[in-house]
């Protein structure tokens, strides 16, 4: 059984939650968000604590239920978190020459390539430059900014040798060292 989906979730005032069938919804004060509930999973709310439990399946379905109880109990605090406070991913640009800076709904790189690289942001995502070394990707849906911070990154991993390349703020890039004669 899973430990996860046995703790509850305290609904933080200023945020409003819609459970219907299958589907959930959260509303607070930076939007909306909603979110698909697998069918085996009930959800029950009372006095503004979400409690999550399986619904009626058969003894050889009871461990995958309870697996998708605690998936649905962490994506649901991810979705009150993104609407209350959001969500956000650090990038750090390392390299001679590498910079970054935000126009609108547009992030324009430069990563040391014959071109500058112009990536479009997707509908819920904004991104800041504090300076041309730094990114901040900012939104309300968790698996969003993650897949945009991740994208940036793929543009130039950082390399083992020297370091270069988008990382993370706070990632650790194992070094290896020059090859010797």
């Amino acid at each position: 059984m899973s430990r996860i989906a046995k703790e509850p979730i305290t609904i933080p005032a200023g945020v409003e939650v819609n459970i219907t069938g299958t589907s959930m919804s959260a509303k607070g004060k930076l939007g909306q968000l909603t979110m698909e509930v697998h069918p085996t999973v009930s959800i029950t709310s009372a006095d503004n604590i979400l409690t999550f439990s399986v619904a009626k399946v058969d003894k050889k379905e009871e461990k995958s239920a309870w697996a998708q109880a605690g998936t649905a109990r962490a994506n649901t605090a991810n979705l009150i978190q993104g609407v209350t406070e959001g969500w956000e991913k650090k990038l750090t640009l390392i390299g001679v020459g590498y910079r970054a800076k935000a126009m609108g709904k547009v992030l324009d790189l430069t990563l040391g390539f014959s071109h500058p690289i112009k990536y479009s942001l997707p509908e819920g995502i904004t991104v800041e430059t504090p300076s041309q070394t730094e990114i901040v990707i900012k939104g309300m849906d968790k698996q969003k900014v993650g897949q945009v911070a991740a994208e940036v990154r793929a543009y130039r991993p950082p390399e083992p040798y020297k370091g270069k390349g988008v990382r993370y703020t706070n990632e650790q890039v194992f070094r290896k060292e020059a090859k010797k004669k």
